[in-house]
């Protein structure tokens, strides 16, 4: 009955006066953390030529990428204990440091200790911004600050790499460092005027904060293994990934929630599924480049333009799935002062999602026999973007209701932990599958795309234990 009325009104208020800095401001800071993520893909290898740092190119990737492992659960446990403006603080504080370092370094070595400090910076600051909405945004505008969180890693993915090329072309790599704080600090201060409303936590650490930390050590490096071991060759790639996956055997279970190995209803479903939706769609989006280069004969821009048609859509289906009505109260009312809204249900667009992405990739690895018209792959390209759309805001929504106040870090550091994991060791196995033989083939292509279809297609298989099992049903 209000859901009619209040949409208009949600409308509004995202970008009403008490809202609106601090909107503009984690817009802007994803939006930096996404355009950096790919610029340093695009200037790397100049970076790597004039510097003399080839040997080094890998861990330069790595290494952020473990660091940021390390922030995600320190960033959890320090958001639950003391609330979001610290993490947030020393979040921009870490990043900008890092690009400095890195911006002004005159050897690869000096470089990578940049890269490490930014992707620490980045880790606290994603999981803290997550909090800041649970604790700033009411929660029916939850589903719209989320889409406008996959706005703003859609659009530097469009034009990103390509600003970052006429920024080394016309300015020096440097630049690609040293251009973002002028534009981070700005929007870290537009933050402060919400962060201060923000009342401290009075939750003391949990008692194994100390051993989770130690857990996510082990755990980056494992992931940096695997990253670092899927740019190998021979017997010591295999070696690599296959001490990372062991590591990540091991340290990941400790960090995400009880029951996620089993997709227990739930939380643990959903940490899980936003990791199988993350690995499904990474490991398609970097075969396809390769395969239409080297099975269709695209020049690199056009096989970048198919990539740019799936960013598309998915940005589409985070406007989609921000401007549905809102939902209603789950039967059974609320538990430990969490109400759970439920679209007919809680798994109707998280079952959607998936299913587009499985459907997609599945599509996609139809274009790789040249039989095949082309638009084909195109489209199940833009249906997989479609999908993702409708559930990375869906599921960060899921989240923050599932989670009592306390827990708001530690969860939100699972769902990111378990999206850059699941993608890393899915990278690996996908950069082992192209490896084996002289060159990739018809065969390689379409088993690496078709685990990405099997991925999604297992998620929607367990869609329907994102809801507890406590309402499962009505209450009666």
């Amino acid at each position: 009955m209000t859901t009619e009325v209040a949409s208009p009104v949600v409308a509004q208020r995202l970008f009403s006066p008490r809202l609106r800095a601090m909107t503009v401001g984690v817009v802007a800071l994803i939006s930096l953390l996404a355009f950096e993520s790919l610029a340093v893909g695009t200037a790397m290898p100049t970076v790597a030529r004039i510097l003399d740092g080839l040997p080094l190119y890998g861990l330069a990737f790595g290494g952020p990428f473990a660091s940021g492992v390390v922030a995600m659960v320190v960033s959890g446990i320090w958001c639950d204990a003391r609330g979001p403006r610290g993490p947030v603080w020393h979040g921009v504080g870490w990043f900008v440091a890092g690009l400095l370092l890195a911006g002004t370094a005159s050897t690869m070595g000096a470089l990578v200790v940049g890269r490490v400090v930014q992707g620490f910076g980045s880790g606290l600051l994603m999981v803290a911004l997550y909090v800041v909405v649970g604790r700033v945004y009411p929660e029916e505008l939850h589903r719209r600050i989320f889409a406008a969180f996959a706005a703003a890693w859609v659009v530097p993915s469009l034009v990103g790499p390509a600003l970052a090329g006429l920024i080394v072309e016309y300015l020096g790599w440097r630049w690609v460092f040293l251009a973002v704080p002028a534009v981070a600090v700005p929007a870290m201060l537009l933050l402060q005027p919400g962060l201060r409303t923000i009342a401290a936590s009075a939750v003391r650490p949990a008692a194994n904060a100390l051993a989770r930390i130690g857990w996510a050590c082990g755990a980056g490096v494992s992931a940096a293994l695997l990253h670092y071991g899927g740019q190998q060759r021979g017997a010591l790639a295999v070696g690599l990934v296959a001490a990372g996956i062991v590591g990540l055997l091991c340290c990941a279970p400790r960090l995400l929630p009880a029951g996620f190995l089993r997709a227990g209803r739930g939380l643990p479903t959903v940490v899980g599924l936003r990791g199988l939706a993350s690995a499904a769609f990474a490991g398609a989006e970097v075969v396809i480049p390769l395969m239409l280069s080297r099975e269709r004969g695209l020049s690199a821009t056009g096989a970048g333009l198919v990539l740019t048609v799936g960013a598309l859509s998915w940005s589409a289906g985070s406007w989609l799935q921000g401007r549905l009505p809102a939902p209603g109260a789950a039967p059974g009312g609320r538990a430990r002062g969490i109400r759970l809204p439920v679209p007919g249900s809680p798994a109707t667009l998280v079952r959607a999602g998936l299913a587009c992405i499985a459907v997609g990739t599945a599509t996609v690895a139809l274009a790789v026999w040249p039989q095949v018209p082309l638009p084909v792959g195109v489209l199940g390209w833009a249906v997989a973007g479609l999908g993702m759309g409708l559930l990375y805001p869906s599921l960060s929504v899921l989240t923050l209701e599932l989670s009592a106040p306390g827990e708001q870090g530690r969860n939100s550091s699972s769902l990111q932990l378990g999206d850059s994991l699941f993608a890393a060791t899915v990278l690996a196995l996908t950069g082992a599958v192209l490896a084996v033989g002289p060159a990739p083939g018809l065969g390689s292509y379409a088993v690496t795309l078709v685990l990405a279809a099997g991925l999604a297609t297992l998620g929607v298989l367990l869609a329907g234990r994102v809801i507890p099992a406590a309402r499962s049903r009505p209450a009666g």
